[in-house]
């Protein structure tokens, strides 16, 4: 990375990797938060805003919480990923290993709710920094997978789309008996969908090119830190929430600013906004409601209310 612009986003990306988020604000009292919520969902056409903390029932770990990956992982930035040939391969033998893990997982209570909710319009949609495909498979339909989702891969030489499973295969195919050699812990699963090996293990893993032009540089269909959120995406989640009446943040500390731009533009358009969350977030100051808790339990207080 001798580029000086490339050692600038890699600086960057490290710095937001490594963002603590510490507690400033008195949450509101459970209480109140409960009814407030539950005023605000029955009014209908919120917009939820989730993060990892969605999925951790579904055995997917977060970012920042108490056991989240970041105590034992830093993720690969884009600039690594872009212009390491070696970070590469070791992504791709790591995420090999990983990734069925990923793929095995289901959506749980949390995700089932905002479906549920939102087939009965007190939800208008969902944007979601999680790139694990639940909400979509609980059935949430107007779902914006802010940054991406790991069923796909894309070649960054010629833009070619590649579906996981697909790649996945000829993965397998290319590297007999790798998996049956490695024991992995689900627990062990980081976010992304890697693991930690050996670099014996890293070394000895065969990576493929893309099925169109050859290349090597494939990178799954996720935004990684250090890269930008597609305007595609950035409009299709700022057209919901121009559409909704309130937001409604699950299992998020909004460290990154995609997600917490969202709390910024919903407040310069008038709308309330409320935190569910078991830990501080970095719009916990900004907005209405600060409801320090777990997800599913405050979810499920909510379902027997409305």
């Amino acid at each position: 990375m001798e580029d000086p612009a490339v050692s600038l986003a890699h600086a960057s990306a490290l710095r937001s990797i490594a963002r603590v988020v510490e507690e400033k604000v008195a949450p509101t009292p459970p209480e109140e938060a409960l009814e407030r919520v539950t005023a605000q969902l029955r009014a209908g056409d919120v917009l939820v805003v989730t993060g990892a903390g969605v999925s951790t029932d579904s055995g997917i770990p977060d970012y920042r919480g108490p056991r989240g990956s970041l105590s034992r992982h830093r993720p690969m930035t884009y600039q690594e990923f872009r212009y390491d040939p070696a970070a590469l391969h070791r992504y791709w033998a790591r995420s090999f290993v990983g990734w069925r893990h990923m793929d095995s997982a289901r959506p749980n209570r949390v995700h089932e709710l905002f479906a549920l909710w939102e087939g009965k319009g007190l939800v208008s949609g969902v944007v979601t920094q999680n790139v694990d495909g639940l909400h979509q498979a609980a059935g949430s339909r107007n779902v914006v997978a802010l940054h991406g989702d790991l069923s796909t891969v894309v070649c960054l030489s010629c833009g070619f789309h590649e579906p996981r499973r697909s790649f996945d295969a000829r993965l397998e195919a290319a590297n007999p008996g790798y998996l049956e050699s490695i024991r992995v812990e689900a627990s062990m699963v980081n976010p992304d969908g890697d693991v930690t090996l050996g670099e014996e293990d890293v070394a000895r893993f065969r990576l493929l090119g893309c099925l169109r032009c050859g290349s090597r540089l494939l990178k799954p269909d996720v935004v990684y830190f250090g890269e930008p959120v597609p305007v595609a995406r950035k409009e299709k989640a700022a057209a919901l929430l121009a559409g909704s009446r309130s937001v409604l943040v699950a299992g998020s500390s909004l460290a990154v600013m995609s997600g917490l731009r969202i709390v910024i533009d919903a407040q310069k358009q008038g709308k309330e906004v409320a935190v569910i969350n078991g830990g501080p977030g970095r719009a916990d100051e900004r907005v209405d409601v600060v409801w320090r808790t777990q997800l599913r339990p405050a979810l499920e207080a909510l379902s027997l209310r409305l």
